[in-house]
């Protein structure tokens, strides 16, 4: 191998890793042994691989290695990574990148896509160093767990052969000078390491993107637009495994652009039970794959599929069969999609019953987007009725056995809390892990497409089966799957679930103690392969004395520094577990500390920051508060918790004592705020709509918090967004009427949307004067004034307040304002009479206190005025509608206003006369007020 291997041939075999497929290996000339174990690789054969003769330097044991009698080491596992000084630089970097892969691969396989393994850690290295003492794998095991715990994050300490993921990672990190792909494993080791953490550590995804942009460059991309997608798919997926949702979404839209795949969540005339009679619109996925070399034509029916096709179908995983009375298998289409939307689309022509099936790729986008529909749209019916038709498109067309798998484990999960469905999703799981050690199917069919999808691991699909056991009640049997599993956390919780709160102490201190031993397991395991339970490491011990500290609260401050020490300050659970005991006994500044070195260590998760805030508020640390909530709403834009958090800081930050000018004028750019803790200060108005857009942020996803409401209809009002203050008001109403009655109506508020309405300048306010004012160079629309926020302050008395509210004297005023600046003359004189009522003629202390009765003469005198200004208008109003009603009006007599402001004086002086007939001032004025009536 004097030549060295060419540009085109060196980026060929990297495609071929990349995509697990020989394919671009075929039309590389002659034999290379190199190219060889990448074709090895590519076909699962990773014992092959693992101990060929040239792997030998890079797995050989490195001197510094410390081997003791009895096969432990004494420190971590060094080996050499060096290759055979016989290759050339290419050729010598495509060896090592091909054994990382199928070191990573042959991790992959023992813990996710089985089938069981052929070749262990141990006896691979042994192979190379035939001299020298063997290693125990329970050693080699206890120091790559160690290895891989992240971000104070433990990983699970029951994975299978840790070592093989170890050795990947630390190949990947070599330099490459040739092969730039090394990049793009070491973005598909860290989403492996991310999954078996308790919780997603130590990964700035923001880091990710000059990264994928430096690929798609040295690798030309831009040509092939399968590996172009196919990398930004993987980045999505990487963004969803640690929460990032948002981003996730946005990266598995761009994925289908790239691939050429197009989609439509549409509707279609179809049926859905078997005794529906009438077809009815269903959501329907259309999907069409971008034409690619070696399909086969779209007008092939089922029919002319092949005996061999139909034998590789039988190896995918089965699907369980519904067997329920009335649902359907799947929904049977009857019509186009064009005959129901009444419109064409690029998509319209295909068949909702009979589509074409998918490229697999494709099918991990469609599964992606999936995904997205889940994260990103609010919790409730809607989002499982669309995330359904994304997976029966992928179930519709099984191409691959890993894909295959994700989409009835997305089907099971959805049809988990429905009572027709629940019995075919707990066993289509139960059969899902069934399968994994089987070997009905190829180790590369199997690889395929795993790191284009999120496929849960072994243990945490029989964890999701145990979760789903709890849920029903059955905890039996979720305790033995948990205690198989050693998932202790969850052990306790089904001893709570059975109260038995003692025996989940007992078994957290037998574990730490040491003295917890399952004898039975621990033998099984030693003959299936010598996999002897490990003692913990440093990282799941601190989280067991975290557990303890949970169950025993009178020690749980003890208990959480013994893990902060054990961790050597490096578990975030023990920060954040000290940060919460400080914050719920108000010791804000030691429970900040904590939050911070918490935060610190695991940056991903939002709660902790969120908690931080919280205690950076008490301690009145505005700025950084800010910082913190906005961090919060960057890692979940969907907390509506933090939101408004936000917009509270924002409300309290920049604020300065009241300043004046020059001249003595105060400054009138903030006003003053009646929380007391802030007298005589001032926000500035840039704080305060700050403020109002975070509140309308977070109200999108809590749109049930009355309490946002209130405080964004204040910050509405106070920032003049007087249409967005009204529906605020509406949703309190709406949310506190029932329970709380009249006091949930802000009358300040609503005063100030009446005088927004009747003070408004409209004939020569251009932003609020009708139509005319939307004329050219006249002005702008203004929701916010006069005539173009009457009609939302109209639904707000017609549609809310006076239904609900029929005693309400602040109302019906405020109801009467508005209707005299619409010149509704009747219905004016009608509401200030309902307003005196409801607060006269409701009020029995008017005829036994006097303070009361003289309030009570005063409304009516004003009543009487009010009376006697509106009276003549109602009448004209009145005659005015009689004459356009014809006969039936002219029938109608209206009531004289006089007639009925003597009936209110006589029925008020009646009520009171025993009482106060003896006050002179007072009853003389009524007389008096009587007498001018009469006349």
């Amino acid at each position: 191998m004097s030549t060295s291997l060419a540009p085109t041939a060196l980026r060929g075999a990297e495609y071929a890793l990349l995509q697990c497929d020989n394919k671009a290996l075929t039309t590389i000339p002659g034999a290379d042994a190199v190219l060889d174990i990448v074709r090895d690789v590519n076909e699962g054969q990773f014992k092959a691989v693992l101990l060929h003769e040239l792997a030998k330097p890079v797995l050989s044991i490195s001197n510094e290695t410390c081997i003791n009698e009895d096969g432990t080491l004494d420190g971590d596992l060094q080996l050499q990574y060096t290759t055979p000084g016989s290759l050339d630089d290419s050729r010598k970097e495509l060896l090592r990148l091909a054994i990382g892969v199928a070191s990573l691969h042959t991790f992959v396989q023992a813990n996710w896509t089985g089938p069981d393994l052929d070749i262990d850690p141990s006896s691979a290295i042994l192979h190379h160093n035939k001299s020298t003492k063997s290693i125990a794998a329970s050693s080699l095991h206890s120091l790559a767990t160690a290895r891989l715990a992240l971000g104070g994050e433990p990983a699970y300490h029951l994975t299978k052969y840790p070592t093989f993921l170890t050795i990947a990672i630390d190949i990947f990190n070599l330099p490459y000078q040739h092969c730039f792909s090394s990049e793009w494993w070491k973005l598909r080791a860290n989403s492996v390491q991310q999954q078996i953490l308790d919780e997603p550590a130590g990964l700035e995804v923001d880091s990710l993107g000059p990264v994928v942009e430096g690929l798609q460059d040295s690798l030309g991309l831009s040509d092939f637009p399968d590996l172009h997608g196919r990398l930004t798919l993987e980045q999505g997926t990487l963004n969803h495994i640690v929460a990032n949702d948002k981003t996730a979404a946005e990266l598995f839209v761009r994925a289908a652009k790239e691939t050429g795949l197009q989609y439509e969540l549409t509707g279609a005339l179809g049926k859905r039970t078997k005794f529906q009679t009438t077809d009815l619109s269903q959501l329907v996925v259309l999907a069409q794959s971008r034409p690619r070399e070696g399909d086969q034509p779209e007008d092939v029916s089922k029919a002319d599929v092949s005996d061999e096709a139909e034998r590789e179908t039988q190896k995918l995983p089965e699907s369980i069969k519904n067997e329920d009375d009335t649902l359907l298998e799947q929904t049977e289409f009857t019509s186009t999609v064009d005959q129901v939307t009444g419109h064409s689309s690029p998509l319209s022509h295909i068949d909702p019953a009979n589509q074409p099936a998918l490229h697999p790729l494709d099918q991990c986008i469609l599964l992606g987007l999936c995904l997205n529909v889940k994260n990103t749209s609010p919790s409730h019916g809607l989002t499982k009725e669309q995330m359904a038709p994304y997976v029966a498109r992928v179930i519709s067309h099984p191409r691959n056995w890993t894909v295959h798998t994700m989409a009835l484990l997305l089907r099971s999960r959805l049809e988990a809390d429905r009572t027709r469905t629940v019995e075919r999703s707990t066993l289509q799981l139960q059969a899902l892990i069934d399968q994994m050690p089987t070997a009905d199917s190829t180790v590369k069919e199997r690889l395929l497409y795993f790191h284009d999808i999120v496929l849960p691991s072994k243990w945490e699909m029989e964890k999701e089966l145990a979760m789903r056991f709890l849920s029903i009640g059955v905890v039996k049997s979720a305790l033995e799957i948990f205690e198989r599993l050693e998932m202790w956390e969850q052990v306790v919780q089904c001893w709570q679930a059975m109260e038995r709160r003692d025996k989940g102490v007992a078994i957290v201190k037998e574990l730490l103690e040491g003295t917890r031993t399952e004898a039975d397991l621990v033998v099984s395991r030693a003959k299936a392969g010598g996999q002897i339970r490990p003692a913990f490491d440093a990282a799941r011990t601190a989280k067991l004395w975290c557990l303890l500290g949970d169950l025993e609260p009178d020690n749980a401050e003890e208990h959480y520094k013994k893990a902060w020490g054990i961790s050597n300050h490096t578990s975030a659970r023990a920060a954040r577990s000290l940060g919460g005991y400080h914050f719920t006994r108000n010791n804000f500044s030691e429970a900040a500390d904590y939050l911070r070195k918490a935060a610190a260590i695991n940056p991903l998760l939002s709660r902790t920051w969120f908690t931080l805030g919280c205690a950076l508020i008490k301690l009145e640390k505005w700025e950084e508060a800010r910082d913190v909530f906005s961090r919060c709403v960057t890692i979940d834009d969907e907390d509506g918790e933090s939101w408004n958090n936000l917009a509270s800081v924002y409300l309290r930050m920049g604020i300065a004592e009241t300043r004046k000018t020059d001249n003595g004028e105060v400054d009138d750019d903030a006003t003053l705020v009646e929380d007391t803790t802030l007298t005589s200060r001032r926000i500035p108005f840039a704080n305060k709509l700050l403020a109002f857009r975070a509140l309308k942020q977070g109200l999108r996803h809590s749109h049930d918090n009355w309490r946002m409401w209130t405080n964004y209809m204040l910050v509405s009002a106070d920032v003049g967004e007087m249409a967005e203050a009204c529906r605020a008001l509406t949703r309190v109403v709406e949310e506190r009427a029932t329970k709380d009655g009249e006091a949930c109506v802000d009358f300040d508020v609503l005063d100030r949307l009446v005088d927004a309405v009747t003070r408004a300048d409209d004939e020569h306010n251009t932003a609020s004067g009708g139509q005319e004012g939307l004329q050219a160079g006249e002005g702008q629309y203004n929701p916010n004034t006069g005539k173009r926020l009457a009609p939302r302050i109209s639904d707000l008395f017609n549609r809310t307040l006076l239904p609900r509210f029929s005693s309400s004297p602040r109302i019906f005023r405020a109801c009467a304002r508005f209707l005299v600046w619409q010149s509704a003359w009747g219905a004016a004189l009608d509401a200030y009479i309902n307003a005196y009522r409801a607060s006269v003629m409701g009020d029995e202390r008017v005829a036994t206190d006097l303070d009361r009765f003289k309030a009570a003469v005063v409304e009516l005198e004003e009543l009487v005025d009010v009376m006697r200004n509106l009276g003549p208008r109602a009448a004209e109003e009145s005659q005015s509608s009689a004459a356009t009603e014809g006969e039936v009006g002219r029938r109608r007599k209206p009531t004289s206003w006089q007639f009925q402001a003597r009936g209110l004086v006589r029925t008020f002086m009646g009520r009171t006369r025993e009482a106060f007939g003896d006050q002179e001032t007072e009853w003389q004025k009524l007389e008096q007020l009587l007498e001018e009536l009469r006349s």
